[in-house]
């Protein structure tokens, strides 16, 4: 394949796409809207997993990097009902399959395997348009453009890239977040630290939820999910919003709701959306996506996963088919659209963890033996 391949934003399966096409000698640009790796912190823990994740950074040729990066005993996990009592605890035993890395570690693994010149920073995709014979342009927010021949979607949720193909746009699920971080937790914040314990915890009621990780140097990071209207807490400051959600939370156990009032950094209010369950289009020459962009999900544990093994497998087809690009890009959406139906009818975790049936619907979730295979 002689044609560079032309990618919008730098996230886990951009880079992997990238580094897959790097390694079979297929020149590749990135583009991406922030304007270093160190803008902003990447996210949480991520646990990666033997029938995706894994499987893409094996072909990344990052396997012992991956390695690495673990921290062990993450893969413990306990369930907590709002007095704190414990109701399941599961330790991290060793045998478990699916280790966890920190989703900035990760990304600046891949980042590392690319030249320097690959990811073009401050580059903040505005739109695209289609130029005919395959060829499109892509605008950003600095006045620049760029046309390609081949064109990636690769820039999450709110892509500029998928009205090309789609007019799906994500929609609120009914859940909205409020993200903390408290640092050295084990020191200046014991009692948390010591109900988070050593990985995961959830600590559930029907409607809402405390979700924490335990991070590297002690660092809990915590979640606190309600079933909420898209418009709560709109137009709040950091400490109203703080107040309001800790509110919540009123009468639960003082380390639980600790996680959010001890809060070394102001909250971040998320709200969760999804594109359409089975989400699929026609063919058009020159463009795909791949992730959040082709499939957004609320967070289950599989996002960042299926981004890396699309990223792989297009690379990988690209790779194999060369000239024939449309082939490859069209054998790689049809084995996309299969894995992403599949994952989209599977269980709702959310169901699970804010259903009237919670904590225990958790609990009995959880007691499950840990599937090997998909």
């Amino acid at each position: 394949m002689r044609e560079r391949v032309t990618i919008i934003g730098a996230g886990l399966g951009g880079l992997v796409l990238a580094r897959v096409l790097h390694r079979h000698g297929i020149p590749v640009t990135v583009h991406e809207a922030e304007p270093s790796p160190a803008a902003r912190r990447q996210g949480g823990m991520l646990d990666i997993h033997p029938w995706n994740g894994q499987l893409a950074l094996e072909a990344a040729g990052l396997t012992e990097g991956f390695r690495e990066l673990v921290l062990p005993g993450r893969e413990s996990y306990r369930v907590l009902d709002r007095a704190g009592t414990v109701l399941l605890d599961r330790p991290d035993d060793g045998t478990g399959e699916r280790p966890e890395v920190q989703r900035g570690d990760l990304r600046q693994l891949l980042l590392d395997a690319l030249p320097p010149d690959v990811v073009r920073w401050g580059h903040k995709a505005v739109g695209a348009r289609a130029l005919g014979e395959g060829r499109h342009e892509v605008r950003f927010a600095d006045g620049t453009s760029v046309v390609t021949s081949l064109l990636v979607g690769a820039d999450g949720a709110w892509s500029r890239v998928r009205p090309l193909l789609s007019a799906a746009t994500p929609e609120y699920v009914g859940v909205s977040v409020v993200e903390t971080f408290l640092f050295d937790g084990d020191t200046r914040h014991p009692a948390a630290a010591a109900a988070v314990g050593g990985g995961s915890l959830f600590a559930l009621a029907p409607g809402q939820g405390i979700l924490a990780h335990r991070e590297s140097g002690g660092t809990l990071h915590t979640y606190a999910q309600l079933r909420r209207p898209e418009d709560w807490l709109a137009g709040l400051d950091p400490a109203e919003v703080t107040a309001r959600a800790a509110g919540e939370f009123d009468g639960w156990a003082p380390e639980l709701t600790a996680l959010i009032t001890a809060s070394d950094t102001p909250p971040v209010l998320r709200r969760l959306h999804t594109l359409p369950a089975g989400h699929r289009w026609d063919r058009v020459p020159g463009v795909t996506l791949l992730g959040d962009a082709a499939h957004l999900m609320p967070p289950n544990g599989e996002g960042a996963n299926l981004a890396m093994l699309d990223g792989a497998e297009l690379g990988q087809a690209l790779a194999e088919n060369g000239d024939d690009v449309e082939n490859a890009i069209a054998g790689y959406e049809r084995r996309m659209f299969e894995r992403a139906a599949t994952e989209a009818a599977d269980e709702d975790i959310y169901e699970v963890m804010f259903g009237p049936g919670a904590p225990h619907s958790m609990v009995a979730l959880l007691a499950q033996p840990e599937a090997s295979t998909r």
